[in-house]
């Protein structure tokens, strides 16, 4: 699966104190990875392979499983929304930052978008490594008091009677947004149907395009 991330049409850039962070974190990551590769025990290849492979495929290619499943089961959906932990175990995901995951359904009435305000938190095992734009101050702070402008700024236009609802992330909540599956995709399988969710959606910042 093919993950767009809107970077081109994203206004949100890290402030100082974002950046600072980020640069003593990726400090130390660079120090370990030296040390591997000093040591031999691993390629440079391997490891950006594996970067890329967790933050655009496997990991938000979980999460488009689960969307999926719940578009095309009404009783994994029921059992989703009222217990998500156990519904997305069901499939084989879990672990380490989706000890306790809570699934948001949007539907023609109700938009949902989430956002962590304090730091980044967010469901690795569905949705993978977050993307910058999610870490970043100008959204963490903007999204809670103008939803409607930031979605805006993605390319999501949400009409004035559509309730957009804000989810606060933390570390003992993650969310997972089951976005609208758009119309035309009646004839999609299951397969297809994970085919054409990304991350973005998951997160609720942009919609699900048919084919």
């Amino acid at each position: 699966m093919t993950t767009h991330n809107h970077d081109h049409a994203n206004p949100y850039h890290e402030s100082d104190r974002d950046e600072a962070t980020n640069k003593a974190m990726a400090e130390r990551v660079d120090k370990m990875e030296a040390l591997l590769l000093e040591k031999g025990l691993v390629s440079q290849g391997a490891l950006d392979k594996l970067a890329d492979i967790y933050e655009n495929d496997l990991g938000p290619m979980n999460g488009a499983k689960v969307v999926a499943r719940a578009w095309v089961d009404p009783d994994f959906k029921k059992r989703l929304l009222e217990d998500a932990t156990s519904a997305i175990a069901e499939l084989g995901f879990g672990g380490l930052q989706g000890e306790h995951m809570v699934a948001k359904e949007n539907t023609s009435n109700v938009h949902n978008v989430v956002v962590c305000t304090l730091c980044s938190c967010y469901p690795w095992p569905v949705l993978g490594l977050p993307p910058g734009w999610y870490k970043s101050f100008a959204y963490r702070s903007k999204v809670v008091i103008e939803p409607r402008e930031v979605l805006k700024e993605f390319g999501t236009n949400v009409p004035d009677d559509v309730e957009v609802r804000v989810w606060d992330s933390s570390a003992e909540i993650r969310y997972l947004v089951i976005p609208e599956r758009p119309e035309g995709t009646e004839n999609l399988n299951e397969s297809e149907l994970a085919e054409i969710i990304e991350r973005d959606s998951m997160i609720g910042v942009t919609k699900v395009s048919a084919p």
